[in-house]
């Protein structure tokens, strides 16, 4: 896993660059909202079961079919997966978030998760909302937390939502 630090190296050291203004205020934008995304991890991690939680009872409410018979969180089991999913997709947009970069995003959840998933015949865009929920939910759990700069929170969520989103080709 790299953070936006590292990730910023890596780019300039390849290119066998000296860091550019655009690099240094990159790195002056990492450094100065440091504390900012830590508060806001540990606000997310305090309450990490009820946005999971919320954020089932609010997709559900949106598309109800989904816990009917024949719906894809019908019973008790594929509810709970949902719910386990829902979970392992915040926990990871907490390390970018703190991390200041989506690639663990890449490496951790994205990888190969489409194809899982229809091959398992579970919906994607149930999914997608999903994930759009969550994100309104923690920025309002970081505001509430006092954090007022909250810019950085919809990252991780947005770029999940982006590419599990179909594409034209």
């Amino acid at each position: 896993m790299r953070d936006a630090v590292t990730s910023l190296i890596q780019n300039y050291d390849l290119a066998g660059r000296y860091f550019d203004r655009d690099a240094i205020d990159n790195l002056k934008y990492y450094f100065s909202s440091g504390t900012a995304r830590v508060e806001a991890a540990v606000a997310i991690n305090a309450d990490a079961a009820a946005i999971v939680k919320q954020a089932g009872l609010n997709l559900f409410d949106e598309l109800p079919e989904l816990i009917r018979p024949g719906g894809n969180a019908y019973t008790t089991r594929r509810y709970a997966a949902c719910l386990r999913d829902m979970d392992y997709y915040l926990r990871y947009a907490t390390y970018a978030i703190v991390a200041g970069n989506t690639n663990v995003l890449d490496e951790r959840v994205l990888q190969g998760l489409r194809e899982t998933y229809n091959s398992l015949n579970v919906p994607i865009s149930p999914t997608v909302r999903g994930i759009q929920i969550m994100k309104d939910i923690v920025k309002e759990k970081v505001v509430e937390a006092g954090i007022t700069d909250t810019s950085f929170v919809a990252q991780p969520f947005d770029y999940m939502t982006s590419e599990l989103s179909e594409k034209d080709i």
